[in-house]
């Protein structure tokens, strides 16, 4: 259904670019001839056919996910280093504090997907191309923020705090922040 729905978004991205920056242009110059060209056809063709598939696939997923039963969370994966978004760890003692780490990422989804995400701010849902784009950022910005704590040998990162913001357009910044701990045995 992906695919389907990746094909149409190429399709619709395809016929816009050509429909608009190649048919314009063409039929500005020779706007005496009713004839228009089959390269225009088939990228007006393909954009209304992009439009369709991925309208067609929004439609069947959303009645998919409808009739499907929840599904679990897929669980973190361990880190040698331990996250806390508390200021202190139970049972556990800080035997040394060794300052502020941070990771950041800025991430962007290509205009297909946006296109989809539209039709989903039509059609109500989830916006499941911000979200992946938005999962894909945090994994990214932690991974990094965890490497920095690895190279000054932390135990573990306490008060994990994540911010976001937009960047441009689409894109959007995640950044992750805490202090790197050393723990007593």
């Amino acid at each position: 259904m992906k695919t389907l729905r990746h094909v149409g978004t190429l399709a619709f991205v395809l016929g816009l670019f050509t429909a608009v920056f190649v048919g314009m242009p063409w039929y500005m110059m020779v706007s005496d001839d009713p004839v228009v060209p089959w390269w225009l056809r088939t990228a007006v063709f393909c954009l209304l056919g992009g439009i369709l598939v991925v309208l067609l696939t929004l439609a069947l997923e959303q009645t998919r996910d409808r009739t499907s039963k929840a599904r679990a969370l897929p669980a973190e994966s361990d880190h040698e280093v331990l996250l806390m978004s508390s200021a202190e760890l139970p049972g556990r003692e800080i035997a040394e504090i060794l300052g502020l780490v941070q990771g950041h990422t800025v991430f962007a989804i290509w205009l297909g997907k946006d296109l989809s995400a539209i039709v989903r701010l039509i059609l109500g849902g989830e916006l499941t191309e911000y979200t992946e784009m938005m999962g894909k950022a945090r994994t990214t910005a932690t991974d990094r923020m965890i490497s920095k704590a690895e190279e000054m040998e932390a135990d573990a990162i306490i008060n994990v705090r994540y911010a976001t913001t937009s960047v441009v357009g689409t894109a959007a910044e995640l950044l992750v922040y805490g202090t790197a701990v050393k723990l007593h045995n």
